[in-house]
């Protein structure tokens, strides 16, 4: 049985590489919003975003943060990323600055997002793994190398977050 995933990214300029990841179907994933639908979500303030964020965290057993360029600090993403540790996921991140998005282009490799939240005096960065998949030209290697890992990264995310 797949595991429950829920995706956390910058939406605007990683969507389309998160889309890559979501849809590989290898791990259960949230359902992607629509540009519309987000903007609703939006215009209802902060109490509506964290509502959907957490609608959207239920019944997850992991939160996979897909780090582009600019994902690193962003209020909702240390939001998501600090409710699941605190909710007992297990939380992993993967750097999707080479996957191209819709343009055919790459992007530069963004900070660790953990580094950013604090689980006690201890940054998550300590805790948490984040994986960078080998440059390429192509997204086919990229794609290719985090579908053949994500699975197992994800058990490991679990397993490690039961200790800690």
């Amino acid at each position: 049985m797949a595991r429950r995933v829920f995706y956390s990214f910058h939406y605007e300029p990683d969507n389309w590489r998160a889309a890559q990841v979501r849809n590989s179907g290898l791990v259960e994933g949230n359902q992607s919003v629509s540009d519309n639908d987000w903007e609703k979500v939006k215009r209802g303030g902060d109490a509506a975003i964290q509502t959907w964020i957490d609608g959207q965290l239920l019944g997850r057993s992991c939160t996979v943060v897909l780090i582009g360029s600019a994902t690193a600090g962003r209020k909702w993403i240390n939001y998501e990323i600090r409710k699941s540790w605190e909710d007992g996921r297990g939380l992993l991140g993967i750097h999707i600055h080479n996957l191209r998005n819709r343009e055919g282009l790459q992007s530069n490799k963004g900070a660790n997002p953990f580094g950013y939240v604090l689980a006690g005096r201890t940054p998550l960065s300590s805790l948490v793994k984040t994986y960078d998949p080998p440059p390429s030209r192509t997204s086919t290697t990229v794609y290719e190398y985090i579908a053949t890992n994500l699975a197992d990264w994800v058990e490991e995310a679990i397993a490690i977050r039961r200790v800690h």
